[in-house]
């Protein structure tokens, strides 16, 4: 990713989402923030670093666990504001720390797949 590309962190008061998929499989990880602060700092480390919005500070994913996301490529959305980063994961492979590789893993049932059940 171009490091002149202008991401539009003013859209939610300093924030982007960061979309994780893995580069092999195409699934889907997580979903976490970046301020421009942590942008930098990915960009800089080729890891994937977050803002923790209830910690209120840098977090890189799998710092304690091993588990790092280190970036393939790295994309925008069309208005600029959203992140995609296409990932290796590092360690055993667990991104959730629910220890699944996957944080997208509780189906939703909508009230009509409710009613045909």
């Amino acid at each position: 990713m171009s490091s002149e590309t202008k991401i539009d962190f003013d859209k939610m008061d300093g924030l982007v989402p960061g979309v994780v998929q893995d580069a092999r499989t195409g699934e889907v990880l997580m979903l976490g923030f970046l301020n421009p602060v942590s942008y930098a700092k990915t960009l800089e480390s080729g890891f994937v670093t977050f803002w923790s919005r209830t910690r209120q500070k840098l977090w890189m994913k799998g710092e304690t666990s091993g588990n790092r996301l280190r970036v393939v490529s790295a994309s925008t959305d069309c208005d600029n504001d959203t992140l995609l980063f296409r990932v290796v994961v590092e360690g055993d492979g667990l991104v959730c720390h629910e220890g699944t590789v996957s944080c997208f893993t509780k189906p939703v049932v909508s009230e009509t797949e409710a009613a045909r059940g």
